[in-house]
């Protein structure tokens, strides 16, 4: 039993050494890869972008589709996690739950897919990530490793196949149909949109003007 607690205990020392260690490194250096990227085996198109490379709309648009409260939580919506747990309960489809800090955390560092295991560990990092890197890196590694599209990932690489134009100069549709299909990248379609992605995408077109008058993406330019 000792050596067994031995094991475990240099275990959890060697994880979170080596977790801090990799969190510390990408607050400075962009992430070169994911297992997202790896394992989806359909090639790799990225264009790393600073944050102020990318368009102001964007940013609003994926709090207004994705996470309204991102400057107010700790990396956790409390709320929507309980909202997810009662669907869960009851059967019905569990939307909502993750922050955009989670998805980032998971997107970096772990791999696609359910599992309390997997869910244990995106809570460490996306703690990690939030005490480390702050919200506007939280944001910036967002939108440079998000899947935008089949083998697309990043605000760049999306903005240059959907538009034929940089991250720096998306319209305010343009951003909300992006946002609109970062949950479904591989079936949602960004430049001819129809049926529910066509009328999400409008809605979080109109949502983005709140984001701004409520400063809801303060957090990210302060």
């Amino acid at each position: 039993m000792i050596r067994i607690a031995r094991f475990l205990a240099k275990t959890v020392l060697w994880f979170t050494g080596l977790s801090l260690a990799f969190v510390l490194l990408f607050k400075f250096v962009p992430p070169p890869v994911t297992a997202t990227m790896v394992m989806n085996g359909d090639g790799i198109t990225k264009d790393w972008e600073t944050l102020s490379n990318i368009d102001r709309n964007l940013v609003s648009a994926v709090i207004a589709a994705e996470d309204s409260k991102f400057c107010s939580h700790n990396g956790f919506d409390t709320q929507a996690i309980e909202t997810a747990i009662k669907r869960n309960r009851e059967g019905g489809r569990i939307r909502g739950g993750s922050t955009i800090s989670q998805q980032t955390a998971k997107n970096v560092f772990l791999w696609q897919g359910g599992g309390y295991v997997r869910k244990g560990f995106e809570a460490w990092f996306t703690f990690l990530i939030e005490k480390i890197w702050g919200k506007r890196r939280i944001m910036e590694v967002y939108l440079n490793v998000a899947e935008t599209g089949i083998g697309t990932y990043g605000a760049e690489a999306g903005a240059q196949r959907y538009f034929d134009r940089s991250a720096a100069k998306l319209s305010t549709i343009e951003a909300a149909r992006m946002a609109a299909a970062l949950p479904l990248p591989q079936k949602r379609s960004v430049t001819n949109p129809t049926g529910f992605t066509r009328r999400y995408g409008n809605t979080i077109a109109a949502r983005m003007g709140a984001v701004r008058r409520d400063g809801l993406d303060s957090c990210v330019y302060e």
